[in-house]
């Protein structure tokens, strides 16, 4: 019996994930699976992108080599565009004017970086002025590195994760960074304004310069960046000038193919556009009404659409995702669930601040259950918090238990250590008995470390502990 074609077009951490949830569904005995990347890499992740940026290569955040597909006989199309897909005849072409047949595609495209509206931002060719850069990929941060030197004046125009993460790159480089946000609180979706407030003090603590509030008008210079000129007058010299100021949906190609779009590709609960057969997955898709930027919400729908490719009977739906985020940010740590201020008169509100420690703890109550909670400094209480929340568990009437490092009251007691991918201690444990003795093995197995990458840390110590050879670095 001859087997399907599956084109996957995009080649991120979604479509990563995809395949790996592909695989553990034995899926190569139903579909030919062929991934179309536009990227000369295999799938790497994002969130680390700052290892190339002090001069690491895209090897060191590589999830999957071109050799890794090869191996379970996956088709990789990397540095391959695709230009154009047609529903109707089950087809798509590639930049470099080849055409391909499938019976199923899945749209995993991801996003792309928003950048305001700002003059002199390009050259006279529209190609952006020497000098000028996203945060993005590693093309992106190959581009600023090139740029960067010990020094000389950077402005980074974004206050969220990847302009904190951009900014502390070249602060690190030895830059004299200032970074401009819109807002007046940095990270404003995921803290609230005391939150902003600390997170703000550190950043400023690793010398730079923070200015909130701030608009950015225009970038200076005639073929390569000079200065920033601001809303209010300002002007601050900037031999690079990078924007991290968020992103969107990338929708062009399920546009130009006749299936509906909003703010993202607009899929059901199955994962599946208004045209048949053709599914979208990732930062790229808009599912009732919402998109999502997260690593958890992505992983989630993958597990969803997986079930739904290799079994079309199947029950799985993606209902939506209760989001929550925990990482480090340029070192500081910072945890962020639901609602992150009340909305209801009768919400109650629990708030710490270790004004000398620089930790900042929030809770937000509804009817007795965690609506959402904010950490900056110490987010050891995150992985209770994250439990309670997703399964709406009454709170113990002493509401300050909730922000012990271990919270009793779940059963992870943090056993978990790898919350991206929901991998404890115990799975660990079984994969070292499996035989798994370097990160990669762990990797490649149970997907651990593979998401924000904060617990790689405890995962080479797990290692260190339990396996008999040494541990070789991801």
């Amino acid at each position: 019996m001859s087997r399907e074609q599956l084109a996957i077009v995009g080649n991120g951490m979604a479509a990563g994930r995809l395949v790996d949830d592909l695989l553990r569904r034995d899926a190569l005995k139903r579909y030919a699976v062929s991934v179309f990347g536009e990227e000369p890499h295999g799938c790497y992740n994002r969130i680390l992108l700052n290892r190339v940026l002090l001069g690491g290569a895209v090897d060191d955040i590589t999830l999957k080599t071109a050799g890794w597909y090869a191996d379970r006989g996956i088709a990789l199309h990397a540095g391959t565009p695709v230009v154009r897909v047609s529903p109707a005849a089950h087809r798509l072409w590639t930049a470099d004017g080849r055409e391909f047949y499938f019976d199923k595609l899945v749209f995993a495209t991801g996003s792309e970086p928003r950048v305001p509206r700002v003059d002199g931002l390009r050259k006279s060719d529209g190609t952006f002025k020497d000098g000028v850069a996203v945060y993005r990929t590693a093309a992106d941060v190959g581009r600023m590195r090139a740029v960067a030197r010990p020094d000389r004046p950077a402005v980074v125009v974004g206050g969220g994760l990847l302009g904190l993460e951009a900014a502390k790159g070249l602060a690190d480089l030895g830059m004299h960074v200032t970074l401009l946000h819109l807002f007046d609180t940095l990270m404003n979706r995921q803290v609230d304004r005391t939150g902003g407030a600390m997170l703000r003090r550190a950043i400023e603590a690793l010398g730079i310069s923070v200015r909130t509030s701030a608009t950015t008008k225009a970038v200076l210079g005639k073929t390569r960046a000079e200065g920033v000129a601001l809303g209010g007058g300002d002007v601050l010299p900037a031999d690079l000038v990078v924007f991290a100021s968020g992103v969107r949906p990338r929708t062009e190609l399920a546009k130009d193919a006749d299936v509906p779009t909003n703010a993202g590709i607009q899929v059901n609960d199955r994962l599946e556009t208004l045209v048949h057969g053709l599914f979208a997955v990732g930062e790229c898709v808009e599912h009732d009404g919402r998109t999502y930027g997260t690593v958890q919400p992505v992983y989630e729908q993958c597990g969803v659409l997986a079930d739904v490719l290799c079994d079309p009977a199947t029950p799985s739906r993606y209902r939506g995702s209760k989001v929550h985020t925990r990482l480090k940010v340029a070192g500081v740590e910072v945890a962020s669930l639901g609602d992150i201020d009340p909305r209801q008169a009768d919400d109650e509100v629990i708030q710490v601040i270790e004004e000398r420690r620089g930790v900042y703890r929030k809770l937000v109550i509804r009817d007795g259950r965690l609506a959402g909670a904010v950490l900056v400094g110490d987010a050891s209480a995150a992985p209770g918090l994250i439990q309670r929340y997703d399964r709406g568990d009454p709170l113990p009437a002493n509401r300050l238990d909730l922000f012990a490092s271990v919270d009793r009251g779940s059963d992870l007691a943090d056993g978990m250590v790898c919350h991206c991918h929901q991998v404890n201690e115990q799975q660990l444990a079984a994969a070292v008995r499996g035989g798994c003795r370097t990160l990669q093995d762990i990797a490649a197995t149970t997907g651990a470390g593979t998401g924000c990458g904060s617990c790689r840390g405890k995962l080479a110590s797990l290692l260190l502990k339990a396996a008999p050879s040494p541990v070789a670095a991801m």
